[in-house]
């Protein structure tokens, strides 16, 4: 069983570890990428929608966006989402997706991770980290941050990790977490970056302490 990495406070230690770590995951996908495949920015926002991928969606009435989304679950959510997004995309922006972080979450129901993740991949623009829940488990599992809110988790990785770096950081993780380490329980030692979920350390090997040391 995994033991939980102990705090590391030293900043420039964990810049080490971040470091170590994101090599480790370079070699396992050098070539880290969304999953999705899209067309437009827009369709990048909605994710996956065939239909009304278009600001003109917002022209669109809620029981005919209904019947496009219904299948997806949570349809009605979905719609209000989705036409609230392209009414103020049209209104706001002429109709194209803006290209800053400050304007992108202004749109209902987009948050930093979904901003990210659209500015980095049909923009080439790099504002911060996108997280989502593997990005949350797996950073505190390696101790990179020992938060659970995504907006202080986003700021403590962009603390340690280069600019540079901050695109891709998200897909490896994500990459790792769906190939090798999923949410359910499993030996996190036996698979690749096992040495940093023992040790809060990764110089240093896990020691186990003797019986005559236990409590």
């Amino acid at each position: 069983m995994r033991r939980e990495p102990s705090k590391i406070t030293d900043l420039s230690e964990k810049k080490r570890r971040a470091a170590a770590v994101l090599r480790g995951l370079g070699k396992l996908f050098p070539d880290p990428k969304i999953a999705l495949n899209y067309r437009t920015p827009w369709e990048l926002l909605v994710a996956k929608f065939e239909d009304y991928v278009s600001a003109s969606a917002s022209r669109r009435t809620v029981e005919e966006f209904e019947k496009c989304v219904k299948s997806c679950g949570f349809y009605r959510a979905k719609t209000r989402s989705i036409l609230g997004a392209a009414r103020a995309v049209k209104e706001r922006f002429g109709g194209k997706l803006p290209r800053t972080m400050a304007e992108m979450v202004g749109i209902p129901g987009l948050g930093r991770k979904s901003a990210n993740v659209i500015l980095g991949n049909a923009f080439g623009v790099v504002e911060g980290i996108a997280v989502d829940t593997h990005v949350i488990r797996l950073s505190r599992a390696l101790g990179l941050t020992e938060h659970k809110d995504p907006v202080k988790i986003e700021r403590d990785l962009m603390k340690i990790i280069p600019r540079k770096d901050w695109f891709r950081t998200a897909y490896l993780l994500i990459d790792f977490g769906r190939k090798y380490c999923p949410a359910r329980s499993h030996d996190h030692l036996k698979h690749p970056l096992g040495r940093f979920f023992a040790s809060p350390r990764f110089s240093a090997p896990a020691r186990t302490k003797s019986r005559s040391q236990r409590p």
